[in-house]
């Protein structure tokens, strides 16, 4: 913990650790998601649709390590027990239950929006406060941007296929 890198935080570290808590039980899920939902998709474009969630996990696993170090640089700790993921997360998870292509994109489609308004949310947070928190979380919000045109592209793909 470096304390002139916390005093130069213009806002309650306390509650921005909170905030960071929560998008890293949320980057774990997402890995989660990912991982499995490419070892189980089904159906057309699967080979695509792996390679795309399999990159997109190996993201999110990134995402959760820039998190971890920046809530330890703040003084704070991370979430250590995977249980709590759940009591924490703001986007929860979504089980591959259905592994067609189709509700597997829908599925992680939906956790990139949700990603994309927690980070929004804490640049807006800490715009003016913690230019290092607002650098990373600008950092993650362009890999969340570009997560979910990757995954809307490819679900657009499959729908013009399934229309001929």
């Amino acid at each position: 913990m470096g304390t002139k890198g916390i005093e130069i935080v213009g806002m309650d570290v306390s509650e921005l650790i909170k905030l960071l808590n929560k998008a890293f039980a949320d980057e774990w899920l997402a890995y989660y998601q990912y991982w499995l939902g490419a070892k189980v998709v089904k159906g057309p474009m699967k080979e695509s649709v792996i390679a795309e969630l399999t990159e997109h996990a190996n993201d999110e696993l990134r995402h959760a390590d820039m998190v971890a170090n920046r809530i330890i640089q703040l003084g704070g700790e991370p979430i250590l027990n995977p249980k709590e993921w759940y009591d924490f997360t703001n986007c929860g998870y979504d089980a591959p239950t259905d592994p067609v292509v189709y509700e597997i994109l829908k599925q992680n489609i939906k956790g990139e929006q949700c990603a994309i308004t927690v980070y929004q949310s804490i640049l807006e947070i800490t715009h003016g406060k913690d230019p290092v928190t607002y650098n990373m979380a600008l950092q993650i919000l362009e890999d969340e941007v570009e997560h979910e045109e990757d995954l809307q592209s490819l679900l657009e793909d499959i729908e013009i296929m399934m229309k001929k």
